[in-house]
């Protein structure tokens, strides 16, 4: 009962941060800059940041900054908030300055980098007015999310170059930030975007209660999340929801085609036969699921408090969750990063086109990037350097960051990320192009036919998976890796969202109907 207060009462400090942090009447005065940043970084993080920015931007200038935070969502939120605004801001400069008649030709391609900017259509020249203007929303920086969506706000053509490797460009470099590693890009090859801390993917679990199911060893890959003895005890986010879930996902395909690539010597269609491994694997996951929630973190509070036995995590939260814990006197939660399930990606910072403060911006990014801003990632509060008052236990990206002078002063000492890179190489061929496409595929197969999938999973488990069941209960040709390219990557790729709607609706109309088939046959034990 103890425990189980101490965890409540820390949900309730989550929950009050916002209020403690806000700064009394009496300090609050007039700044001489406000600088406006969108994040999906959570309070702990802002505060930090804001603290240590506002204190370093006044001892080199003199002049005080205020950050005015813009906190819309997750990483998917503020990608649709980016494109509705820059589509409002560029409709009313190509119409009300320009005098130009709007068109679907102009809607369709001023944001479209498939659109040759320098042929003379309406979609051409549409394109290459936005990319020469500076036609903006009123915000200066976009601050944390995947690369995978900082790749794509930047060939839309919402990403500038800050300005950066003018004025720093020793850290552009090996030594510093390389440009690439084990396959996952660190930086944008055209300065867009710079990574400033890294993230992994991992397993959590809760001790108790996989011992009370009579699982060991632990969880320690991903495929131990298609365990039947699991049935009811998964908790899972919807990736359509968090990016970071999204590349976990991404993380399981990988896994799966690399152990078939490996099975066959790097000869014959790995890929194909990895991804339907995967969906497979991924399948089960969801079978075994409790829910699939909006919300990244809730996984870790459920699985703290024992109301499942495991889940999937980005590493922070983990890595958060469970020192929180052990000071509390409790060793029951635990994070893992499978070996060789989890590649080193980066959460970027990048200035916006149409920045209404590019100095003040740019200013902001070189702090993340500097030691001073890579030290509040993971020195331990009150350190020399380190946070005012939240250990953040994030992996900072810079490689001149992990000298053994400051180990005593991290929160994770022993991590040391440069040197067990190489245990997992990402592909982005293999899975890149089809980023969102595999999200949406979670969805229709696992989270929108929910209950018709658990109850397949447990009249297969009950009759002890009869063949025929379970072949038609394992059918997962309908989001094969050639129909994921052909039929899903268009529907959700279409100017028309009716197309997204009308293929999630056939595809969830079969699967569930092969879910109540495959739970039939195997009542009949066939």
């Amino acid at each position: 009962m103890m425990a189980k207060a101490g965890i409540i009462v820390a949900l309730a400090v989550v929950v009050a941060l916002p209020f403690l942090l806000r700064p009394p009447e009496d300090v609050a005065r007039d700044y001489d800059h406000v600088l406006v940043v969108v994040t999906p970084h959570n309070e702990a993080i802002r505060h930090e940041f804001a603290r240590g920015f506002s204190r370093w931007y006044e001892e080199r200038t003199g002049d005080s900054v205020r950050i005015d935070w813009r906190i819309p969502g997750g990483t998917s939120e503020i990608a649709r908030m980016l494109g509705a605004e820059y589509q409002a801001a560029f409709r009313n400069h190509w119409t009300r300055d320009l005098g130009h008649r709007w068109s679907r030709e102009v809607l369709g391609g001023f944001d479209d980098a498939g659109i040759d900017p320098e042929r003379e259509t309406p979609a051409g020249r549409a394109r290459r007015t936005f990319l020469e203007s500076d036609v903006g929303i009123g915000i200066d920086v976009f601050f944390g999310g995947g690369s995978f969506e900082f790749n794509r706000q930047a060939r839309a053509g919402r990403l500038v170059d800050s300005g950066l490797r003018e004025i720093r460009p020793e850290w552009f470099g090996d030594e510093t930030i390389p440009l690439e590693v084990s396959g996952e890009p660190f930086r944008d090859e055209e300065d867009r975007w710079i990574g400033v801390v890294l993230s992994s993917f991992g397993i959590i679990y809760n001790t108790v209660s996989l011992d009370r199911l009579g699982i060991d060893p632990y969880p320690e890959r991903w495929t131990d999340l298609g365990d039947p003895r699991l049935r009811g005890e998964v908790a899972l986010a919807d990736p359509t929801k968090s990016g970071s879930i999204a590349k976990a996902f991404e993380m399981v395909i990988q896994e799966q085609i690399q152990d078939v690539r490996n099975e066959l010597g790097g000869e014959g269609d790995y890929v194909w036969e990895g991804w339907e491994r995967a969906m497979r694997l991924i399948q089960v996951m969801g079978a075994n699921a409790r829910y699939f929630t909006d919300s990244a973190s809730q996984p870790i509070v459920d699985v703290s408090l024992g109301d499942a036995a495991v889940g999937m995590s980005i590493d922070f939260y983990g890595r958060f969750q469970e020192e929180t814990l052990v000071r509390r006197g409790s060793d029951r939660f635990r994070y893992v990063t499978p070996v060789g399930g989890s590649t080193l990606s980066v959460d970027p910072i990048a200035m916006l086109r149409g920045a209404p403060n590019p100095e003040l911006a740019r200013a902001f990014i070189e702090y993340t990037v500097s030691l001073d801003g890579q030290k509040l990632w993971n020195f331990r509060p009150g350190s020399e350097g380190g946070p005012e008052r939240f250990a953040l236990r994030r992996i900072p990206v810079r490689r001149d960051f992990y000298r053994e002078a400051w180990r005593e002063r991290r929160s994770d000492p022993d991590v040391l990320p440069y040197e067990t890179a190489d245990e997992f190489v990402y592909h982005p061929e293999w899975t890149g192009p089809l980023f969102r496409e595999m999200s949406f595929i979670v969805r229709v197969m696992c989270l929108d036919v929910h209950d018709e999938l658990r109850e397949a999973w447990r009249a297969l488990i009950r009759a002890d998976f009869p063949p025929r069941a379970t072949e038609v209960f394992r059918d997962v040709s309908r989001v094969s890796h050639a129909r994921a390219g052909d039929t899903v990557a268009p529907a959700l790729r279409s100017p028309d969202p009716v197309d997204e709607v009308r293929l999630a609706r056939e595809l969830g109309a079969a699967f569930r109907d092969q879910y109540r088939r495959a739970a039939e046959l195997a009542r009949r034990g066939e």
